[in-house]
């Protein structure tokens, strides 16, 4: 299949054929050379609805701003900005003979529900939080934004190719949403506050972007999308091969790991000085190297500080080629030569305006296929 175009063709499967399914589908770790990844699409992207677990990550003033906002098309000229940047992010993988799949293209602005509530979309601009890869298997998570509750649908041609190829496809349990999942009188603690959560343990959500493998070894953040209940339901699902550890965050609106720990390599971790106490990480990382990330550099663009959903520390989402070569922002300088200074070979490129999509370089993938086998990296 041609690299770099919706799934909707689909190989065929002989049912009388007698050479067993090779699965698409094998990536255990976020380090072995990658060979095949899901890059987002920015096409009719909308502002996500209101919903207190929406905005109970954003400042006050950006909630307001959803109440009338919510549902309608980003401004065009920051789609622009952005749309230029992955295009040349996706020509950069491209060149290093990585293979690329789309998404489709989805009108976000349409109105869907349950019999519980209804809503409209957000955009299929980060395959990270709504699927995940663990070895052959491809699976759908339960995310905790009612404007996300159909956004696998948009990688459905993708994931129906893989599984007729032999990838396992799986769906964790969708999630009702509705109001006993979220804490009433939930407000973000405000400095100095311990931190708290919005959901309850009404049932089990998590977003995919709240982990990070380590082959038979998982690590995870609870937060404002992820629960208790999601990460037991996929600690069950696993089963005994695999290991899930908790990374304590003391983010005060806590969503997704991968600008809080980051693994980079084999014995190789990198963790946000602001949202981790390293001497409360897991104590299997105690023969690993703890990595601190410098002070993200500041960037002058005053359109990104409004519009943007992620904080300073996006600096942090980069994205392994391999164990050594590392895809980063190339604004992010100190980012950059740190890196280099650990001994890896950073390739300097340009995400800066998809942050008010949802993230860089990291969120904006899925990794499918990395060549290497299940391993223990871990004593």
């Amino acid at each position: 299949m041609e690299a770099h175009k919706s799934g909707t063709a689909a190989a065929t499967v002989d049912d009388d054929a007698a050479e067993p399914l090779s699965s698409p589908v094998r990536s255990h770790n976020e380090w072995d050379p990658l060979e095949e990844i899901i890059v987002g699409r920015l096409d009719g992207a909308t502002f996500p609805s209101r919903h207190p677990v929406v905005t109970c990550n954003v400042p006050p003033w950006a909630g307001r701003l959803l109440g009338l906002a919510g549902g309608f098309r980003y401004p065009r000229a920051l789609v622009e900005r952005a749309r230029r940047e992955l295009d040349e992010f996706i020509a950069l993988l491209l060149s290093l003979g990585v293979t690329v799949r789309r998404p489709d293209a989805v009108d976000h602005s349409r109105r869907f529900g349950t019999p519980h509530w209804s809503s409209r979309g957000f955009c299929n601009t980060c395959p990270r939080d709504s699927l995940l890869v663990i070895g052959d298997e491809i699976i759908e998570t339960p995310m905790a934004w009612p404007c996300r509750y159909f956004e696998t649908h948009s990688y459905r041609p993708i994931l129906k190719d893989y599984f007729r190829r032999g990838a396992r496809w799986t769906a964790a349990p969708k999630p009702q949403l509705t109001d006993e999942l979220f804490e009433p009188e939930f407000r973000a603690p405000g400095p100095g506050e311990p931190v708290r959560r919005i959901l309850t343990e009404f049932e089990p959500v998590f977003d995919a972007a709240d982990f990070v493998r380590a082959g038979r070894d998982l690590f995870v953040t609870r937060s404002n999308v992820t629960n208790r209940a999601g990460i037991e339901w996929l600690r069950r699902h696993l089963g005994p091969g695999y290991r899930v550890h908790e990374v304590e965050s003391r983010c005060r609106t806590p969503m997704h790991i991968d600008t809080t720990f980051v693994l980079l390599a084999p014995g190789k971790v990198l963790v946000n000085p602001e949202y981790v106490d390293v001497d409360r990480l897991p104590d299997i990382l105690k023969s690993w190297d703890i990595l601190v990330a410098p002070e993200p550099d500041p960037i002058d663009d005053r359109l990104l500080r409004v519009t943007s959903m992620c904080g300073k520390w996006l600096s942090m989402n980069v994205l392994m080629v391999d164990e050594k070569r590392v895809i980063a922002e190339r604004h992010h300088t100190g980012m950059l030569r740190a890196l280099e200074r650990w001994g890896f070979e950073p390739i300097p490129s340009e995400l800066l305006h998809y942050a008010p999509f949802g993230g860089s370089f990291h969120c904006a993938t899925l990794d499918i296929r990395r060549r290497g086998t299940l391993q223990s990296y871990f004593d």
